[in-house]
């Protein structure tokens, strides 16, 4: 059963609550944390994405389109749909010979507000390309045009780049194929089901992809990884939090966001990897557990901990900005 994780407090009295399960575990798998429940299937959602790209890089579609390591971040990115993020996506698309009307991912407007606003100044309508799982679907079709797979029907379970996909994604979590089920996700592709324990290893893999038996795959693991470090500000955006964690810990500290509030780190010089799902799927959730559990694990410093509570303050404010109560984590 899911653990009581979060209270949320208002003139010292529980008002709310947020029930989640967490697990922590090393490159083997061994657990070395958990509240709740280590094994709760769940979703993956877009914290799949570093192993979705796999099979595009380890079969040379960097070399082949001359994708750059900002550009292979944005493939495995949930971006807010800002200028950069954009610009990425059609580079890749133009790299492999398509355009955006190639995008079945369905248009979105933009996580960040800045530019959403510049677009209604504009008088210009949210495109697929705003999508933040538009860099996905941009390294989909990488891999149609690399192995001569047709772009038509790229997103359903029975074509082969999905084919593809789910073994990678099943491979890197230690199971097999029949052991991840799917889904549908909120852009249109197959999306995974499988335990939290899994999702937590894949991530402790990708953070020591030298220790975790990656095979032939190390190099284009080593190089997923590394794209995500190099270019936290492509992965996510301006202001969120898997954007300020890498980059206020200078790599030390590996994030990736997936819908419904799951949640993956990576603690890279450990290669311990922490995936948790918060029970009602609540996204203000997601922050304060992830400063609760970092602190837990010991994998931030307290000058680390004090400013990203300053960023993301643990506090409930009114409209006028009062501080009227708190967020307390309780495990």
């Amino acid at each position: 059963m899911s653990e009581i994780l979060l209270h949320y407090t208002r003139a010292g009295r529980v008002e709310s609550i947020h029930r989640g399960d967490i697990v922590a575990v090393d490159v083997t798998g061994k657990v070395i944390d958990c509240v709740g429940n280590a094994e709760k299937p769940m979703f993956w959602r877009s914290a799949a994405k570093p192993f979705q790209i796999l099979p595009f890089v380890r079969q040379g579609g960097l070399e082949k389109y001359g994708i750059k390591e900002e550009e292979l971040a944005v493939m495995v990115s949930s971006h807010s749909g800002e200028p950069r993020h954009v610009e990425l996506v059609k580079q890749i698309l133009a790299k492999v010979g398509l355009t955006v009307d190639a995008l079945a991912c369905g248009a979105v407007r933009p996580m960040d507000g800045r530019t959403s606003r510049e677009l209604v100044k504009l008088g210009l309508k949210p495109q697929a390309v705003h999508n933040p799982c538009s860099g996905k679907h941009a390294g989909m079709l990488a891999l149609c045009r690399l192995l001569n797979l047709p772009v038509a029907g790229y997103t359903e379970p029975e074509h082969e780049v999905q084919q593809i996909m789910h073994r990678s994604v099943a491979q890197s979590a230690g199971l097999t194929v029949q052991q991840v089920d799917i889904g549908i996700d909120g852009c249109g592709v197959p999306v995974f089901y499988l335990p939290l324990a899994n999702m937590a290893l894949a991530y402790a893999r990708l953070a020591l992809p030298e220790q975790a038996g990656w095979g032939e795959n190390e190099q284009a693991v080593t190089a997923i990884r590394d794209a995500m470090l190099g270019y936290p500000q492509v992965v996510a955006g301006t202001g969120r939090v898997d954007t300020v964690l890498m980059q206020l810990t200078k790599g030390r500290i590996l994030a990736k966001v997936g819908a419904e509030a799951v949640y993956c780190l990576a603690s890279v010089a450990a290669g311990i990897g922490i995936t948790f799902k918060i029970e009602d799927g609540g996204h203000r959730a997601i922050n304060p557990v992830i400063l609760g559990m970092l602190k837990r694990l010991g994998l931030i410093t307290q000058a680390e901990y004090d400013e990203l509570a300053a960023q993301y303050p643990p506090v409930l404010r009114n409209h006028r900005g009062d501080v009227i109560g708190t967020i307390e984590t309780v495990f």
